[in-house]
Formats: structure tokens, sequence, C-alpha cells
């Protein structure tokens, strides 16, 4: 079977428009979350969201270009130009045909969508924009990434909720080993924070409404969190066949070595009530790999600071791993960047891959009253530097689909 390694790693997020400042921030337990500058949001529930903070689209969009794509459109060229140029991947004539590209998202272009339905109620059809539909629609990411890296293998997206880009490496691991690319451009981005977005959310009594203290709103497994924070951004990582990559020096963060993915069938928003769905997911990533409950050492949570969540998902990861379950160090970096929806996945598995690449742990931070229902170790407050040769990174997305990333050390 064909081996899968990641070579290069794009974030953008709350914390800082490029990969080191978000990791950076990451280990130093900052905070991404504010009080929404968008618009206003003093009649809404929920006033404070994770928003990237100075990201400027013409360091990678022609001027020209930059009307006719939504902001997720953008932060997945950004997110996916960062992790080019780390991985240093050239698409030539040549190798074109076997690098792909594949980028998820939740909701795609929800704010061009609001904002084209407003021109129609207030002038009529004429005033919708012809660059209103390629603008607006999940796929188009993945398209303007490969049209402007001349990526013309496998082109696709997924739109699976919060797992979006999960599944979207998840599914480009699986194309390089079948053979159906050699590189693939994968994760996912999002863009949703928007008065219709906020408001809905809302609406299902989903989000914070810790509009006093952004900072520390954001508190998966803690026995105060009161809801998800929006986060946006963007996650991207090369992939790549371990050949491939090695003929071309390429710099190799970790191996992806497994992928589960499953379904609760259960309800539209919540999540299994016995974890289910989030036991199998894991236990398929890891039968997949051939690798033993006992050998994992870190977990990326999805760990959204809602009620349901963080105590079933803490339930599957026991269920999953038995007595081990007491000994993993498990991390929510939801607590720092947000929840990017459908992006959260690609930047969950770069900052995975990162975490096995620097045998680092990122923290949980807001984690000041663990509920007595959240009683693993969940990397409170504080980075920590340890062994990690296996990690797992979950996404779990309303209607309940669940998707679930092995990641291993890389060993020559």
């Amino acid at each position: 079977m064909r081996r899968v390694v990641v070579t290069g790693i794009g974030l953008v997020s709350s914390l800082g428009n490029g990969t080191s400042q978000t990791w950076d921030a990451l280990l130093a337990g900052t905070s991404g979350v504010t009080r929404v500058t968008r618009f206003d949001v003093s009649a809404y529930a929920a006033q404070i969201a994770a928003e990237v903070k100075g990201f400027d689209p013409l360091q990678f969009v022609e001027k020209k270009e930059v009307k006719k794509m939504d902001l997720f459109i953008q932060y997945a060229i950004a997110a996916s130009q960062f992790a080019m140029d780390d991985s240093k991947l050239q698409v030539t004539d040549e190798n074109a045909t076997e690098v792909g590209a594949f980028i998820g998202s939740g909701i795609g272009g929800f704010s061009t969508i609001e904002r084209e339905h407003s021109a129609l109620l207030e002038g009529g059809p004429r005033k919708i924009s012809p660059f209103f539909i390629p603008s607006a629609i999940i796929n188009l990411a993945a398209g303007q990434v490969s049209i402007r890296f001349g990526a013309k293998g496998p082109n696709l997206a997924t739109a699976t909720a919060c797992s979006a880009s999960a599944h979207a490496v998840g599914e480009s691991f699986e194309i390089i080993r079948r053979g159906d690319a050699d590189a693939m451009i994968a994760g996912g981005s999002e863009a949703a924070i928007t008065p219709m977005s906020i408001g809905g959310f809302a609406a299902l009594r989903a989000l914070s409404t810790r509009n006093d203290d952004p900072s520390r709103a954001s508190r998966p497994f803690d026995k105060d969190r009161d809801g998800f924070i929006i986060g946006e951004g963007a996650g991207v990582v090369i992939l790549e066949e371990l050949e491939f990559a090695k003929r071309r020096g390429a710099p190799i963060y970790a191996e992806i070595v497994g992928y589960g993915l499953t379904g609760d069938a259960f309800h539209m928003t919540a999540p299994s009530e016995d974890g289910d769905g989030g036991r199998r997911v894991m236990a398929m990533a890891l039968r997949k790999a051939g690798v033993r409950p006992e050998d994992v050492d870190y977990i990326n949570a999805h760990g959204t600071s809602t009620f349901y969540n963080d105590k079933l998902e803490t339930l599957a990861i026991k269920r999953c791993f038995g007595d081990h379950a007491a000994k993993l160090a498990i991390s929510s970096t939801k607590s720092m960047t947000g929840h990017l929806l459908g992006g959260a996945g690609g930047l969950e598995a770069g900052i995975t891959a990162l975490a096995v690449y620097h045998q680092i742990a990122p923290p949980t931070i807001n984690l000041d009253n663990p509920d007595p229902e959240c009683d693993l170790d969940y990397v409170p407050h504080t980075s920590r530097r340890m062994p990690i040769r296996y990690a797992l990174s979950n996404s779990f997305g309303f209607g309940g689909t669940n998707a679930a990333l092995l990641f291993k050390r890389y060993e020559p």
C-alpha cells in the first residue's frame, strides 16, 4: 500500500495569517475571540466570534479577481499558497495531472448569498452580480485553488458540515493511496461570521453568549461552557505519496496512516447519546492503520465547548480506548481558534501534524472548572512537550457525520 505524508501546512485563523503565527499563538495559549467587528451585533444574543484579523486578499489574489471570490475562497487560496510554499511543491507540465485539490466547507459563500439576496430585494434580479454563483458555491474553493496552481488531478469538495475538511483530507489520503494522484492540496475553509449565520446558530442556542468576556468564552470540557464560538479561516495540508515526496527532497511533517468515517443515524444536530458514532470513527481509523489504541499518545478533540459534544466525545474516547483513555493527552484548540465549522478539520489536521512533528501538545485554555463528566487529561492552560508517535484529529458534524484522521511521527 502506498504511504502518504504531510509535506506542507498552511493555516489562516483568528490567531494569525500564516502557519507559524497560528502555531506560536496556540502554544502560548492565546485566544483569538473578540467582539464581532463586521456588523452591528447589538441586537444579537451572541456578539463574539473568532475573526481573522488583518487579512489582505491582494497578497494572494489579483485585484480584478477579488470580487469574483467569496471570502471563504480567498482564505482557501491563502492557506493553499502558504502550504505550497512550505512544501516547495512545483506543479509542472509533467506532474500536473498527478496533483489534485480537495477543499471542504460547511456553508460556502454565506456573505455573498446574503449580499446578493439584499441586492435582489432592493433592486430586482438585474442587480444580481454575474459572479454570484461562482463566488458562493462550495466547490469553487477547490476549483480556484486548482486553477491557481495548475493542478489537473482530482478536483473535489465536501460539504459534510463540521466534518467537511477532515473528510477532504481523509479522502485525499485515500486518493493517493489507491494511485489516483501523487499529491493533493487538501483541507477546508469557512467564512461564516455573517448576520444570518450568527443569528441562525444563536437561534439554535448553540453559541456562547459570554459577550463581556470574549477571550474566556470558548471553554471546552469546562462545566461552565455555554456554547461554541464561530471562527473563520482555512487549513490546508499538502499530502504526497512518500516516494514522490522523497524524490524531490520534500520536508515531511508526519505520515497519515488512518482515516475513519461514520454516521450516527440519531439526530440532526446532537451526537448519539452513547457516543457510538465517535467511538466507531476513531476505532475505524485505528483498525485501518493496524494501530493499537494503546499506541496513541495525543488527540486533537472536536471539543466545541457545547454541553453535549464535550461530554459525549469524552465518552466516545473512553469507550474506544478503555483504560488507556486516562493516559491520553487531549486538547481542544477550538478554545483558542473558535470553531471554523467546515474549515475546522483542515485547520486541526495541520495543527495535529505540527504537534506530531514538534512533539508538543497544544493546550485547552479556559478549563478552570472541569465538568465531572469530562474527566480526562485535556492539557489544561499550558502546552506540553511530550513524546507523540500517533495522534488523532476528530471532527463531528450536524447530521451525525464523523471523521477521524490518524497521524504518525515520520520515521524514514
